[in-house]
């Protein structure tokens, strides 16, 4: 019993699930490890209940998503507008499918980028304290590169 208790006190989640880092008063949520719709819609529900002053999402392509891509995409943009993001930021060839879906839905502050080094030059130059960022995408979207950035 006292190895198990032991083990459970010394238990760390995998990196980049759900993985909470604070920095210079801006909280980020780097949950990039992997992405389907029920999880970026988990994601950006948790999101809009953490205490900040803006909220920010970065989100990249879901994959292997075969003949569902394009829908599931725009359903995570359907999310996005019911989770009051204040801030929108998509990079991926699928991911724009959610930046479309946000904009007709009335979303306004709405960024496509085609790289992870473009998106995060944009992330940096508006970052504010109190903001809370939430980094989500499949894990071959590389968004580890976003998150070093940032750090």
């Amino acid at each position: 019993m006292k190895d198990v208790i032991k083990g459970i006190a010394s238990f760390k989640l995998t990196k980049k699930r759900m993985e909470i880092v604070k920095k210079d008063e801006i909280t980020i949520i780097n949950d990039s490890y992997n992405a389907s719709y029920d999880s970026m819609k988990a994601g950006l529900e948790y999101l809009k209940n953490v205490t900040g002053k803006r909220k920010i999402a970065v989100l990249g392509d879901m994959l292997e998503l075969g003949e569902f891509s394009k829908e599931l995409h725009e359903k995570v943009g359907e999310e996005v507008a019911k989770n009051n993001i204040d801030i929108l930021i998509t990079v991926g060839n699928y991911a724009k499918y959610i930046a479309s879906k946000a904009k007709e839905l009335g979303e306004n502050n709405v960024n496509i980028y085609d790289t992870n080094k473009d998106a995060s030059n944009y992330l940096k130059s508006v970052l504010k304290p109190g903001d809370v960022i939430l980094l989500k995408a499949s894990n071959s979207m590389k968004f580890g590169e976003i998150f070093e950035a940032i750090i």
